[in-house]
This record gives structure tokens, C-alpha cells and sequence, in this order.
């Protein structure tokens, strides 16, 4: 239990290594305090504090103490390793996220966001406004969803044109755009996500089969044969989601579909992410993660009706069609 009480100290020393690099520092071999603090223009001393605190949750190594190695757990923390964590650690433990999550109580209290108790605005405004955790945000996601695009991908197959909503990077419209050579690719995002999704695709060779719409899927979504909806309709409360959904559907060409990939809740007791994440989701967000009845119920307001569910990693692929 007191691990689980002090464990935002731990987050934030995960953070602190983030901030100064720290798997680069160390990356090529032993590397002293002495060395980072000058190149980070740090305290000397809290340094020294803090690769203790580093060595103490395995994220170094040192056989004298005062040359310091890289691990096996540090190197999630390079930025320019597959999979990184590197910007997971910027962005979940930065005041965009730390600081509704203080006010936690709150949230359970009225069943509130607590982005404008914390600082005046809904965590997508807040972020708007502050580029560099918009910026860690979204290469947080990228890099998490990347571990998981080849089983989506498999799980969702092709299609003619595919709209990736909210798709951000496009990270996985892409998987699917080099699997599938037939298949064109749309990624819906705000107009100040779009340019790096584009950006991807180009370096990716795929900008002759791909592109991006700056827009707001509440109002409208592009036509499509198969819409993607990924880490998007648990960001949003149940009338919310039924409008994004109710819009896929009213713009979906004849014979296409509509998948939705998330975490999937389980009785009481499952262990897993989803429960923590809901809890998430309530203090930031005001969506929710959902059981597949609470889905159904979803698709049922919205005119779509489910007909597969498919497990990729920890996460549930679930289709839908025109009800």
C-alpha cells in the first residue's frame, strides 16, 4: 500500500528522466553526474540525488557509484527507440494531467471533469494552448498505439476508402494502407494534427493513396467504407459518442462499416488497465471505458448494429454496420 500511496513520486522521478534524457546520456556507456549535470545545466547535487532515486527503480545500473549504465528499463525511455515511452512519461505526469488528477475527490464528488477547477479550461483546450504537452501527447500516443497497429490491422482488414477518425499521426491507416495496396486512406484530426499525419504518410511513400481532412468529427466526417475509431469514443461521455458514431453512420458508403478499437471493461475484480483508465477518463476527460453492453447500447442509439468482436493485444476490435 505505501507504494501505491507515494506512487506519483515515482512518476515524477520517471518524468525527471525524461526531461533531462537520460537514456540518451547513458545510451553509449558509463557516464558520470558530473557529465549530465553539465550538459543538462543541473544541480550537482540534486543530480546526484536523483540518479540514486533512478538507480532504486532500475532505471541505471553502477558497480562504483559513480559511474552510471544504462538498463533494459531506461532504454523504454529513449525517444528514438520503437514502442518509446519517452513522451508517455512527458505527458502523464505534466500539469495538464497531474493537476486535475489532485483534484481527484472532485471528480468522484459531481462527476466532473476537473480540467477547469485545475486551470480554467477542458484538457483538449488546454492543450491547444500549450503545444509542448500537445506535442508529447500526441507522440505519446503514436508510440503506444504502434505497438499494437500490426494485430489491429490483421483484426481489421481492408477496405476501400478508410477514414482513420481522429487518427492523429495515422499511424495505423497506415499499417493498413501497406498491407492493403488497393485501399485509400483519410485521417480526420484537428487542422493543427493533420500536417504531421501528411508528413508520416509521404515518408512512408504512401501520399498517392493518402489524405488528411482538418476538421470536427461532432459536425461531420468524410465518406467512407470503413471508418477506424481508436482510443476515441472513451474520451466522451455517452451522448457525445452516440453523435460521433450517429455522424459515421450517416456518412457511411453502402456495405461499409464501423470499428471501434479499445479497452474493454470486465466484471468486477478483472485485472487489467481498463478499470484505472476509466478512472481516467472521469477526472480528465468525462468519457469512460465500456463493458460490450454498454457498446451495444451505443450502437443502438446511433443506427449502427455490432456483428464482431476480436481481441488484438488488450484491446477488443468491434465492428459495426448500418442497423
Amino acid at each position: 500500500m505505501m507504494s501505491m500511496v507515494t506512487g506519483f513520486w515515482v512518476s515524477q522521478v520517471i518524468r525527471a528522466a525524461a526531461v533531462f534524457n537520460i537514456a540518451a546520456h547513458v545510451a553509449d556507456g558509463r557516464t558520470t553526474a558530473e557529465e549530465i549535470a553539465k550538459a543538462e545545466s543541473a544541480d550537482l547535487d540534486a543530480l546526484r540525488r536523483l540518479l540514486r532515486s533512478w538507480a532504486s527503480l532500475g532505471l541505471l545500473s553502477s558497480e562504483d557509484g559513480v559511474h552510471f549504465a544504462s538498463t533494459s528499463l531506461l532504454a523504454t525511455l529513449h525517444p528514438d527507440t520503437p514502442h518509446s515511452l519517452h513522451h508517455l512519461a512527458l505527458s502523464q505526469a505534466a500539469p495538464g494531467h497531474w493537476q486535475p488528477w489532485g483534484r481527484f475527490p472532485d471528480a468522484v464528488r459531481t462527476g466532473a471533469t476537473q480540467g477547469p477547477a485545475a486551470y480554467g479550461s477542458e484538457v483538449w483546450d488546454y492543450l491547444v494552448n500549450n503545444p509542448d504537452e500537445a506535442h508529447y501527447f500526441t507522440r505519446s500516443l503514436a508510440n503506444i498505439t504502434a505497438m499494437t497497429n500490426a494485430e489491429v490491422a490483421r483484426q481489421i482488414g481492408g477496405a476501400g476508402l478508410t477514414v482513420d477518425v481522429g487518427g492523429a499521426d495515422g499511424s495505423l491507416i497506415r499499417e493498413l494502407l501497406r498491407n492493403h495496396p488497393t485501399m485509400r486512406g483519410v485521417v480526420l484530426d484537428r487542422p493543427d494534427v493533420v500536417p504531421a499525419a501528411l508528413a508520416a504518410a509521404k515518408a512512408d511513400g504512401l501520399a498517392d493513396r493518402f489524405d488528411v481532412v482538418g476538421g470536427d468529427f461532432f459536425q461531420e466526417v468524410p465518406a467512407a467504407d470503413l471508418y477506424l475509431l481508436r482510443y476515441i469514443i472513451h474520451d466522451w461521455n455517452d451522448e457525445q459518442a452516440v453523435r460521433i458514431l450517429a455522424n459515421c453512420r450517416r456518412s457511411l458508403n453502402e456495405g461499409g462499416r464501423v470499428t471501434v478499437v479499445e479497452l474493454l471493461v470486465g466484471p468486477i475484480g478483472t485485472p487489467g488497465l481498463a478499470p484505472v483508465m476509466d478512472a481516467n477518463m472521469l477526472v480528465m476527460t468525462g468519457g469512460r471505458e465500456r463493458d460490450l453492453a454498454e457498446y451495444d447500447a451505443l450502437f443502438t442509439q446511433a443506427g449502427l448494429r455490432r456483428t464482431r468482436v476480436a481481441e488484438a493485444g488488450n484491446m477488443v476490435v468491434i465492428e459495426a454496420v448500418t442497423a
